[in-house]
């Protein structure tokens, strides 16, 4: 049976850099409709405090999610070093697809078929799928490719994760800060070498009561227009959701590959939020008994480019990959964990060892 490994990736980073400074003028209201009354800089401070994202990217108005999805692919194919003809599969993580400027979601044609399309693909059996799973799409997309390359139907495949969240806030609500645009990809193949690339994988899907953790929801200013949907987030539920199920499942396919967790070099976990990933990457190593651990394990880029949801981890697998985070490196045989959490709420983790 084939293994997957990855051989080529790539990222997209808007150049539009946005601060605290950009929310000074915000008013904030609280998830009861009322204006919360005090000075919008300590509600930003208290974010930051919490969250440790001091800056995000957004994109210009003539930007759009599949192009900046387009520029991480083309990357990632060049990388790669195949023709684009080769490939089997194009999968695109998103939530919202295509967001116009006023914020209107469009997934007619789907994403994957724009990047396509912008790619110049005339090949017809490259098929085109888009995966919406909320934050882990990227990852869940990246199993649904090894399920492909092993099941024999496919040798090269593109797996993009890409948003422009900064489409979708309500100017109204404080987690208006957390969101981010940008977009990343990676190539995958087939191989024949043994015990490489993608060893182990795990999947929960809890679709009951926290369905809605994360939801979209009309502003929370009772006097703007109502008609508008944002995303919506109950952020203590989500903390106590994650803290309380993905140490589990990470450990869970930890263990599914024969591995421990000092067999692990890095953690990429999706960031929405510093003090929730601290936390969870914590009670992980708690789970092994472990107290003391060296936290570069689990890189972070939140500081600078905020929650870009399915483009995190394949944005950082790519800045780390060439050699773009400081401190940070992969090398032959590394067992790396890629694992998110999101809307849905759905958990999933990768265990992914190097050639």
């Amino acid at each position: 049976m084939p293994n997957t490994i990855i051989i080529g990736s790539g990222s997209y980073l808007p150049g539009r850099i946005v601060g605290r400074d950009f929310f000074l003028d915000s008013e904030f209201y609280a998830e009861d409709g009322l204006k919360i009354d005090k000075p919008a800089e300590e509600t930003i401070s208290k974010f930051v405090e919490i969250t440790e994202i001091e800056n995000r990217r957004f994109i210009e108005d003539d930007q759009s999610n599949s192009k900046i999805g387009y520029e991480a692919a083309k990357s990632a194919i060049e990388d790669a070093k195949i023709d684009p003809e080769t490939l089997d599969y194009i999968i695109y993580a998103s939530n919202f697809g295509e967001v116009s400027v006023k914020g209107y979601a469009d997934f007619m044609p789907n994403m994957a078929a724009r990047v396509k399309n912008l790619l110049g693909i005339k090949n017809r059996k490259c098929i085109t799928y888009d995966m919406m799973f909320g934050c882990p799409g990227w990852v869940e997309a990246m199993i649904l490719a090894d399920h492909f390359i092993k099941a024999g139907t496919a040798k090269n495949i593109l797996v993009v994760g890409s948003e422009t969240l900064s489409r979708v806030t309500d100017p109204y609500d404080r987690n208006r800060m957390i969101f981010a645009d940008g977009a990343g990809a990676v190539v995958v193949t087939a191989t024949e070498e043994e015990n490489v690339g993608i060893i182990a994988h795990n999947t929960i899907c809890d679709n009951g009561p926290e369905l809605n953790y994360l939801a979209n929801g009309s502003s929370l200013n009772k006097d703007s227009d109502q008609n508008r949907l944002y995303v919506r987030m109950q952020g203590r539920k989500i903390y106590e959701y994650a803290l309380k199920n993905v140490p589990v499942a990470i450990k869970e396919t930890i263990d599914d590959a024969g591995l421990s967790i000092e067999n692990i070099s890095k953690i990429l976990i999706h960031q929405a939020n510093a003090k929730m990933d601290y936390a969870m990457i914590e009670r992980l190593h708690k789970l092994y008994d472990i107290k003391d651990y060296d936290h570069a394990i689990s890189p972070m880029t939140i500081q600078e480019f905020g929650n870009s949801s399915v483009a995190t981890i394949p944005t950082m697998f790519d800045l780390i990959i060439k050699g773009k985070m400081e401190g940070h490196s992969f090398k032959a045989k590394d067992n790396v964990v890629m694992t998110s959490v999101g809307a849905g709420m759905n958990i999933n983790a990768i265990v992914y060892r190097f050639p």
